[in-house]
């Protein structure tokens, strides 16, 4: 009986110790069934893009929050204030005035897509004339265009053409008027970093088929959302991101917007 008592006494113990493994996964800041190392993969979004479109700028999302997953992203701010660049853990906000400016935890976003950048692949690029020719080659280069790209350019461009958005006040107007009143900026010769993502065509209306870009300079004091640009003798750094999460609004104006409209062609038109 003794021989008995002992083993149950083990198998307690052994239970005992399993049981914070057992729930170590399940904590805010890691995705239900995804070990640590999976959720380097991830490409976590905050809303859709349909919902910006049709003027969701109230901040959903905490950068205290947005930071634990994933250090690398694009979106934008409460109120639609500005274009945000997540580049190395740090996060920034590039006014309508063009300067980059760090960002503090409290403030949030109504729409985001980060990740933990880690490239899986680097592809060299001897010359693209502008955005499209970028794109373009890239695609024949992808093993796949049916799976997330997080994508990563740092060297010197000959040519940068960004652009952000002012700060906009309640009632909202939809993105493609808002638009109209953007900041355009450009760079010769410039030193920095090109930041975003390629998404498959089947997120439409959730998040921007295609390639979708912020730039910021070496120095971290200005850039925004690429609108054109050029390349010379560069390398692409590639991470395939085979995972999707999509974190929505749990109350506001998403709730009653109609998100049935096909808003592609006003999307093309804002994009570029």
């Amino acid at each position: 009986m003794r021989r008995y008592h002992y083993a149950i006494v083990i198998v307690i113990a052994l239970l005992a110790a399993l049981v914070p493994v057992a729930t170590a996964y399940r904590t805010p800041d890691t995705y239900s069934g995804v070990t640590a190392e999976e959720e380097y993969d991830v490409l976590f979004q905050v809303s859709t893009i349909d919902a910006l479109m049709l003027g969701v700028y109230d901040g959903t999302l905490s950068f205290e929050e947005l930071e634990k997953r994933g250090g690398f992203g694009i979106g934008t701010f409460d109120h639609l204030d500005g274009e945000m660049i997540g580049l190395d853990g740090e996060y920034y906000q590039v006014k309508d005035d063009g300067v980059a400016y760090p960002v503090a935890g409290n403030m949030t976003t109504p729409f985001a897509a980060v990740t933990f950048f880690d490239a899986d692949e680097t592809i060299s690029i001897e010359d693209a004339e502008n955005y499209t020719q970028f794109g373009e080659y890239l695609d024949e280069r992808l093993p796949s265009k049916n799976v997330f790209y997080a994508i990563r350019i740092d060297g010197t461009f000959p040519y940068m053409k960004t652009r952000s958005v002012p700060r906009q006040e309640k009632p909202y107007p939809l993105l493609a008027e808002v638009a109209v009143d953007q900041t355009i900026s450009e760079f010769q010769n410039v030193n920095g970093t090109i930041v975003g993502f390629r998404s498959p065509e089947f997120v439409k209306g959730i998040n921007i088929p295609g390639y979708h870009l912020h730039f910021i300079t070496e120095d971290r004091k200005a850039g925004g959302h690429v609108l054109d640009f050029q390349i010379k003798d560069m390398e692409v750094e590639i991470d395939v991101t085979p995972d999707f999460f999509i974190q929505l609004p749990k109350e506001g104006d998403f709730y009653n917007i109609d998100l049935s409209q096909d808003l592609g062609s006003d999307l093309v038109k804002i994009e570029k």
